[in-house]
């Protein structure tokens, strides 16, 4: 009886590339797993090694964990820390104008924040999936230099700049 490999399906922009991202993975030679991988603290990924191989994915879902950590526990400092200012109600209106900028400011900081550990949590699935680097619109890889500075990069640079460019003409209108 062949044996089936069970893999989740994640949804993106294009079903047409997921595909492609799957039969390019599958057509590479299949890695024997001889349980889990283990790398060292100071492990770089390098590029004379296979692309995306379970040393990189390791590596990576290691760093997005440790970031994602960081990221809540930064987020719950300031919410607790917000709510204590609370009690500091001034007369001057001055002072809380003030005041309300400065949470103002911390609550758009916070959400963007929000926002990247949903991003972080998509990257860890692709991870799963295996499709973690490489690009969402061309299957292409998008490179460890690139995933090295941006952990969640979805896209090649050539791909990012057109989503960019398409972002603005539509902002536009």
């Amino acid at each position: 009886m062949p044996k089936t490999s069970k893999r989740k399906k994640t949804k993106t922009i294009n079903p047409k590339i997921n595909k492609k991202v799957k039969t390019k993975l599958s057509t590479k030679s299949k890695e024997v797993n001889k349980g889990p991988i283990k790398i060292s603290k100071t492990y770089i990924p390098k590029e004379n090694e296979k692309y995306m191989c379970e040393k990189h994915k390791v590596f990576f879902r290691i760093k997005l964990q440790e970031w994602r950590k960081e990221l809540v526990r930064a987020n719950n400092e300031a919410l607790y820390n917000g709510s204590m200012d609370d009690n500091s109600i001034s007369a001057d209106i001055v002072d809380q104008a003030s005041s309300y900028t400065d949470k103002n400011v911390e609550m758009k900081a916070i959400n963007r924040q929000i926002k990247l550990i949903s991003e972080i949590d998509k990257a860890l699935i692709r991870i799963k999936d295996d499709t973690y680097g490489f690009c969402l619109d061309t299957a292409e890889p998008i490179g460890l230099k690139r995933l090295m500075a941006r952990p969640v990069a979805k896209y090649t640079i050539a791909a990012q700049e057109k989503h960019e460019k398409n972002e603005k003409v539509h902002a536009d209108e």
